[in-house]
């Protein structure tokens, strides 16, 4: 019986995956949004505007943004009206997000620190579940995707957004040698440290193809699954309905 897990390219045990992705993103908190900017062409910002769209936040409603740290979902879906729950299980990555919730003026979202595999919230709470480029560094996927159905509503709706491997003839190989190659060294440029983003272009790879992740949250209980590859399949919006 295998009990290891990813850790990018590496099999690890999963009590220590946990800590080697908190310190993954304790380096990078603070130059993460540059280095998305930097590794997608600022291409992350239209792909989680999309996203956003597709999650069509209504006023009243209760939202769990889970590992949405630096904010940028939240802040996306703030002017709705939602009452949004910003999670993340690393500490670091919250204060980022808080830093600039206060620089912006937005004072009416919730922080709270959070396992996505073992959430403190009850039963049936939120309206809508979102989780943007974060799913792929949980330990157990399955375990945080049934958390996710647990906490939802009857009616409510998971919504994630994740890479994933592009279809487009050609392109996945060029994206691959860039990805590969190149991003290392942008990340040891602006953020001094490549091995972080070594682990974050490994842990890509590693992610479930689009249909066996839909396989994944059909499995957790979802229906009414779909999954919408945006560049050919390099980045993907799942989402299914809890009923």
């Amino acid at each position: 019986m295998n009990d290891k897990v990813s850790f990018g390219y590496e099999e690890v045990a999963p009590e220590d995956k946990e800590g080697r992705v908190g310190a993954v993103f304790s380096s990078v908190a603070r130059k993460y949004d540059v280095m998305n900017d930097a590794m997608s062409a600022g291409m992350h910002r239209l792909w989680k505007d999309k996203f956003v769209r597709r999650v069509k936040p209504q006023a009243g409603e209760q939202i769990l943004d889970m590992a949405g740290g630096t904010g940028d979902i939240a802040f996306r879906m703030e002017p709705s009206g939602a009452a949004i729950t910003v999670s993340d299980i690393n500490q670091d990555m919250l204060d980022v997000g808080i830093e600039r919730a206060m620089e912006r003026g937005i004072d009416s979202l919730v922080w709270s620190r959070q396992n996505a595999e073992e959430l403190s919230f009850p039963d049936r709470f939120f309206d809508a579940y979102t989780i943007a480029f974060g799913i792929r560094n949980v330990t157990h996927i399955d375990k945080a995707l049934a958390e996710a159905h647990r906490v939802l509503k009857f009616g409510g709706r998971f919504f994630c957004l994740e890479f994933s491997t592009t279809e487009w003839p050609g392109f996945k190989e060029v994206y691959d040698a860039y990805s590969h190659h190149l991003v290392p060294r942008i990340g040891q440029a602006i953020a001094g440290d490549a091995d972080s983003y070594r682990y974050l272009i490994e842990s890509i790879r590693r992610f479930p193809p689009m249909p066996e992740f839909e396989a994944m949250i059909r499995d957790a209980g979802f229906r009414h699954t779909k999954v919408e590859p945006i560049m050919g399949g390099l980045v993907a919006i799942h989402s299914g309905w809890k009923v």
